[in-house]
């Protein structure tokens, strides 16, 4: 088995998506990153990396049999072993996962440039493991409002997602109302000029107008109707306000 050693990871709790893991560049100096003093090394096929990289499912037993405490973390000059830890390839991309003791993926993390290219380095000449995994679980995952697929998410930076994030999550709340009246007010804030009609518009027709238009990229229009949104939302507010402050990457 190939291992690493001296590894730092950046660890992103439960995400399913694999566009919410950040890439070193976008690693900020308040994320709290630790030091994997020794992790095994897998490389895999595409189906398998992409199945953890985006999803929070079970891991295929004999993998984690494969790994299990082959791996220690630096913590405070103390070498702690850990369950189930591991860095995967399929020689394309390349992530690091800790179960914390589960058996799906909870914590996943991109490692460094020059760890990158050392991994790359290291699997050029290796075969792919095989691990067997359910076939429903190959099958195309479904994307919506709350886990948006990463087509929609392609291009923007951390900040952008993560707002774009909180603004879907103003939109589902907003459609929870069924409030026709409240849904026409925000559609008429994104799209003044089709005032008109959109007071003759049923709830569902504005409402799947303005998903449609809100979709697609981000921009400071985008922005400034999050803001509106979330107003008056406690909860949404410190996420707003999270985003704001000074970020030093």
């Amino acid at each position: 088995m190939l291992y690493l050693h001296d590894v730092w990871v950046n660890w992103f709790e439960g995400e399913e998506n694999g566009y919410n893991v950040c890439h070193f560049h976008e690693w900020r100096k308040d994320d709290s990153v630790e030091l994997l003093d020794q992790v095994p090394l897998l490389k895999v096929e595409s189906v398998l990396f992409n199945y953890i990289e985006n999803d929070l499912q079970e891991l295929p037993s004999t993998l984690l049999e494969d790994i299990f405490q082959k791996s220690y973390i630096r913590k405070n000059h103390e070498r702690i072993q850990l369950d189930y830890c591991f860095v995967i390839t399929d020689g394309q991309g390349i992530l690091a996962v800790d179960t914390i003791g589960y058996k799906i993926p909870i914590r996943k993390s991109r490692l460094i440039p020059r760890q990158e290219q050392l991994v790359y380095d290291m699997v050029e000449h290796h075969e792919s493991e095989s691990y067997t995994f359910d076939s429903y679980c190959k099958t195309e995952r479904d994307y919506h409002i709350l886990s948006p697929s990463p087509k929609i998410m392609n291009g923007l930076t951390r900040k952008e997602r993560q707002l774009k994030q909180l603004l879907f999550m103003a939109l589902d709340q907003l459609k929870s109302t069924c409030n026709v009246a409240e849904v026409r007010y925000w559609y008429t804030e994104w799209n003044p000029v089709h005032y008109p009609e959109i007071q003759t518009m049923t709830f569902e027709e504005v409402w799947s107008q303005l998903m449609e238009e809100t979709r697609e990229g981000w921009s400071e229009k985008h922005s400034d109707f999050c803001e509106s949104l979330v107003k008056g939302q406690p909860f949404f507010e410190k996420l707003w306000e999270l985003e704001q402050q000074p970020k030093v990457n």
